[in-house]
């Protein structure tokens, strides 16, 4: 679960964004995770919970998450589409000639600080 990983990696980045701006305490980080990205909001959220007791400076700091829906691009017929249940080929013209344009991200969107 490399989701862990990640929550360590935005304390981390938070942290360093603090001491730059002096900031002594943050109300909330609010991510963006696509829906496609391979991050489970869920297991984020519990992993937070773990991991922000073990630190000084978010005790009390909320994880908000967003969560992106996946849409795709087809190039042959220039029209957009839900990513998901779809998958790679158009449902308008039939076309494989396609790509992601959101739903891949995993963002820090905002730091609340108090």
């Amino acid at each position: 679960m490399h989701e862990l990983g990640t929550i360590y990696y935005v304390i981390d980045t938070v942290e360093k964004l603090m001491v730059e701006n002096d900031l002594k305490e943050v109300g909330s980080i609010t991510l963006e995770v696509g829906e496609v990205s391979g991050i489970i909001p869920m297991y984020l959220q519990e992993f937070w919970e773990y991991a922000r007791q073990k630190t000084e400076h978010f005790q009390n700091t909320e994880l908000k998450i967003e969560e992106l829906k996946a849409v795709t691009y087809c190039q042959d017929c220039a029209q957009t589409y839900p990513t998901i249940p779809q998958g790679k080929t158009c449902p308008y013209c039939g076309s494989g000639n396609t790509f992601l344009v959101t739903g891949n991200e995993y963002n820090i969107k905002e730091i609340e600080a108090c």
